[in-house]
């Protein structure tokens, strides 16, 4: 029986909105599945026949789908976090169809009122942390196959990620060479963080290294020194992404509730990493390298902003000097513990070291040089923080996230900024059944008085822009948006 599918012919509301505003809009995280038929099929031709069979029998990720196999009891005595389940929209036949055929997602974006998207593919966002390295290597290498040979003939609109594993900085070289010079691909994604087993715990079990681990973000008190890896995204012309999932992290780990270990892991693990890139330096020693967070909000964004700026301002090598042990004058503090200590105290002063930790060695760092933890990041001022944080950090937003508001609250914000949110849709998962309700959402937040029209045009469009050209002029090239990119470029003075 052949059921005739009816395409709408009336503009969605997304669409009229779309021609009113006068300026692309560009979606930072569409999220498409791959049909594994077909994926198999590249998987087996990188890595052959045996990398398929153990794919299929351990699928990558299924190490968190523990909890599926064992009974309440296993669950308790492992505290097995509870992982996701039913993530896709299933009701509407169209929008599940969506996420997995190209040529429909390409249709369906011109009718959500999207100019342009980059693509989060499922399989390829969970790639980067399977934990054997063959079978690692030889899924990005697939996924990317895979995505440039089926999204290509869609690029005017579409473009997937690269998926690059990090596990080491070479590995991640390799595989960045390879998605860009040989198949064209332009925008990355790589996990915000390894799980390592902390050294001291690898003569145990296998069952006690699973869980004795320490989380290496890359760039501060990293294994491996990631500055190749950032140097070739800059010679490579791509930005650095991620969408990392901080779900089983300390007390994500409800052993029944997907809901509790849900909530903010997405932000969690983008702060993990953000804080790590400012901190270890490397947005100092690269001041042309961009980063993008995925999924977690921009909230969380604009909060580490403010505290990174407030803790410079209390916790500066100049103002540490106030908390130095040195300082305390003993006679003085004698006569006002004589006075007011009462009569538990008399006698005994000096042991007050132990509790105040005036006098005890241990406290204070032998060298000097350990008291400036901003040393790495070069800061000198709070104006510092502005340029080492705020021009590098870019942070996807879900368009009916309306904690949107505190990344473009100028007052609120340090020196008057906006922290810089985007549009990034989170489109193909649960949260976003339909896809051409995007834009119209985005816009409702202008009609409530949440942003401006100013506001809304950095979150559709001009920080995208600046994001994605800031590497590579060229990226919108040969897009449906390129005239537009390149007037940006012309108005921004590149």
């Amino acid at each position: 029986m052949t059921i005739a599918l009816e395409r709408p012919k009336k503009k969605t509301r997304s669409a009229e909105i779309r021609e009113q505003l006068g300026y692309p809009v560009i979606d930072t995280d569409v999220h498409t599945q791959e049909f594994e038929p077909v994926f198999l099929d590249y998987l087996a031709e990188v890595g052959g026949s045996k990398i398929v069979d153990s794919f299929r029998e351990h699928l990558p990720g299924a190490g968190r789908y523990r909890w599926f196999q064992q009974t309440w009891e296993e669950r308790r005595r492992y505290r097995t976090a509870r992982p996701p389940f039913w993530g896709r929209p299933t009701k509407d036949t169209l929008n599940l169809a969506t996420i997995s055929l190209p040529k429909l997602l390409h249709e369906r974006l011109q009718e959500a009122g999207t100019d342009f998207a980059i693509l989060y593919p499922n399989l390829a966002t969970l790639a980067p942390q399977i934990k054997n390295e063959e079978m690692r290597r030889a899924v990005c290498r697939a996924a990317n196959l895979y995505h440039a040979d089926i999204f290509r003939p869609y690029r005017d609109r579409l473009t997937p990620i690269a998926t690059i594993p990090l596990n080491t900085p070479e590995e991640g070289i390799e595989e960045l060479e390879y998605a860009v010079n040989i198949l064209g691909l332009k925008a990355i994604q790589i996990p915000g963080y390894v799980t390592r087993v902390i050294p001291a715990f690898e003569k145990y079990s296998e069952e006690v290294q699973r869980e004795a681990t320490w989380i290496d973000t890359f760039a501060l008190d990293s294994a491996y020194d990631y500055d190749p890896f950032w140097a070739k995204c800059v010679e490579s012309k791509v930005v650095p992404t991620t969408h990392a999932s901080g779900m089983g992290w300390t007390a994500r780990r409800s052993i029944s509730n997907y809901q509790y270990n849900h909530i903010g892991h997405f932000a969690s693990a983008g702060e993990a990493f953000c804080k790590a890139l400012f901190f270890g330096g490397v947005t100092r020693r690269f001041p042309t390298l961009k980063f993008a967070f995925l999924e977690g909000g921009s909230v969380w964004g604009a909060s580490l902003y403010t505290d990174i700026i407030w803790h410079w301002e209390t916790r500066n090598p100049e103002i540490l000097q106030n908390n130095h042990p040195g300082n305390v004058n003993k006679e003085e503090l004698r006569e006002l513990f004589a006075r007011y200590g009462g009569p538990e105290i008399n006698d005994r002063f000096e042991q007050i070291g132990s509790g105040l930790g005036f006098h005890g060695k241990y406290f204070a760092p032998e060298d000097p040089g350990e008291l400036n933890e901003f040393a790495a990041a070069g800061i000198t001022k709070a104006e510092d923080v502005r340029d080492r944080f705020l021009n590098h950090f870019y942070f996807g937003t879900e368009s009916d996230d309306t904690r949107v508001a505190y990344a473009f609250h100028q007052k609120a914000n340090p020196f008057n900024d906006r922290v810089k949110a985007f549009l990034g849709s989170d489109s193909g998962h649960w949260d976003v059944p339909d896809i051409t309700a995007v834009v119209s959402n985005a816009h409702s937040m202008v009609e409530r008085g949440i942003l401006s029209e100013e506001d809304l045009r950095y979150f559709l469009s001009i920080h995208p822009l600046e994001l994605y050209t800031s590497l590579n002029r060229d990226f919108f090239k040969g897009t449906t948006i390129e005239k537009e990119a390149e007037e940006y470029l012309v108005s921004v003075g590149r």
